[in-house]
């Protein structure tokens, strides 16, 4: 496959949650442009809807419009919250501090993913919950008047670390929080920095004080870096060419991707740097070149930690061995994304093997062929898709339509890339 030419990827995901939250907050009317139109982006729209907000629909090229009242009002009726974690667990945050109670639900995925290592902290700042399916959803809760937080997360995570800083904004009590594995994303604290918070890290700790206020903006939101992974693969696993994905958000905190493909051999560059937000963006220029393995440590993992199974099928076609240290984290996300990564890899003639919490990939040259299980993720439905780009591979994914979660129209715009530089 050759590719040439310039793409732009579907808006940050991340961001985009984050933003219309906030928005819905604010009392008055903003505006969001680029926002991403996917499934778990609708899922936040359409709960906000429920509790309030005015939402126009979110549409591809189409900037949303956002009216909020300041404040949640009581839902009619459960929220349900669909495939989207962050949808769930940053809402968590924010209903904690608004005095009534309401039910979260999800789809079948969703409901088996773990709540309580966001509902913890939160029930020790003062909410109160009811479980209905143990460590999941359905979980109803009945926000109260909240208490100051110093807090060691047993996890580094963007969803736990941003839900208690929305309800210490929500409710105007400082929160200080302790990630042990490395800095996550930090999407929420630049929001909120920007909205006048306090939010400082000293010694590991992030302290976020009240102080700031939630007003009416104007935000254009930048190419999800996660989603341009995928791309910038395929276009290092293509025969020649090169390919510009523009307006690609570099946040440090999210292109640890790219460090990493940087030591496989890599050839990534980033031009037009530029700010939006807060949010560092630039366009990303890719090159084909042969990989060869690295080893991911366990303090890189919270950077890279969507880009895993995007990285694994690139490990598959280095010279050598990789590994990827203490990602367990994987096991609860849309499915068991580590156990499926390995599974997957063998299903199309690699050597994957889970060791504990560790993933170990060994590269080939032959060429991949198999069958691939998603069981609706996403990410792996994308990663396996771009394997199925190198030379003489013959993969059959099982759902990609499940891509829509996070990256509409994928299938066509990976076909494009291909079809623009031929075969």
């Amino acid at each position: 496959m050759k590719v040439a030419g310039s793409v732009l990827v579907p808006g940050d995901k991340s961001i985009t949650h984050r933003v219309l939250l906030l928005a819905a907050l604010s009392r008055g009317t903003s505006y969001v442009g680029g926002a991403l139109t996917s499934l778990d982006a609708r899922s936040t729209a359409r709960v906000l809807r429920q509790l309030g907000a005015e939402l126009s629909p979110l549409r591809q090229g189409m900037p949303v419009t956002v009216r909020g009242r300041g404040k949640f009002r009581r839902p009619d009726g459960p929220l349900f919250c669909g495939n989207s974690g962050t949808t769930t667990r940053l809402l968590l945050g924010l209903l904690a501090a608004h005095r009534f109670s309401v039910t979260l639900t999800g789809d079948r995925s969703l409901r088996r993913r773990p709540m309580r290592r966001v509902t913890f902290p939160l029930a020790t700042m003062g909410a109160r919950f009811t479980e209905q399916n143990g460590d999941g959803l359905p979980l109803t809760i009945r926000g109260e008047r909240l208490r100051s937080l110093r807090y060691e997360m047993p996890v580094s995570s963007a969803q736990i670390k941003s839900a208690l800083l929305l309800a210490g904004m929500a409710a105007e009590v400082d929160v200080a929080l302790l990630e042990p594995d490395g800095r996550s994303r930090d999407h929420t604290e630049r929001l909120l920095q920007a909205f006048g918070y306090g939010v400082t890290e000293k010694d590991g700790w992030i302290h976020f004080s009240p102080g700031g206020c939630l007003e009416p903006f104007d935000v254009q939101i930048p190419g999800d870096p996660s989603s341009a992974a995928f791309l910038a693969g395929a276009a290092t696993l293509a025969e020649a060419g090169e390919l510009r994905i523009a307006g690609v958000g570099v946040n440090p905190t999210r292109t640890g991707f790219l460090s990493v493909l940087g030591r496989m051999g890599g050839k990534i560059q980033i031009e037009n740097h530029s700010f939006r937000f807060g949010e560092p963006v630039g366009d990303l220029i890719v090159r084909p070149a042969p990989l060869h393995g690295t080893e991911v440590a366990a303090g890189e993992i919270p950077g890279v930690i969507d880009e895993i199974p995007l990285l694994a099928v690139l490990a598959s076609r280095a010279a050598g061995t990789t590994s990827f240290r203490r990602v367990g984290e994987l096991r609860v996300k849309e499915s068991d994304r580590l156990g499926l990564i390995a599974e997957n890899l063998r299903a199309v003639g690699t050597n994957a093997q889970v060791l504990g919490d560790d993933l170990v990939v060994e590269g080939s040259d032959q060429a991949p062929r198999g069958k691939v299980r998603t069981a609706a993720d996403h990410r792996l439905a994308m990663a396996f898709a771009v394997l199925g780009t190198v030379s003489g591979a013959r993969i059959r994914v099982d759902d990609m339509a499940c891509a829509a979660v996070s990256f509409p129209e994928f299938p066509a715009t990976l076909r494009g890339i291909a079809a623009r530089g031929g075969k």
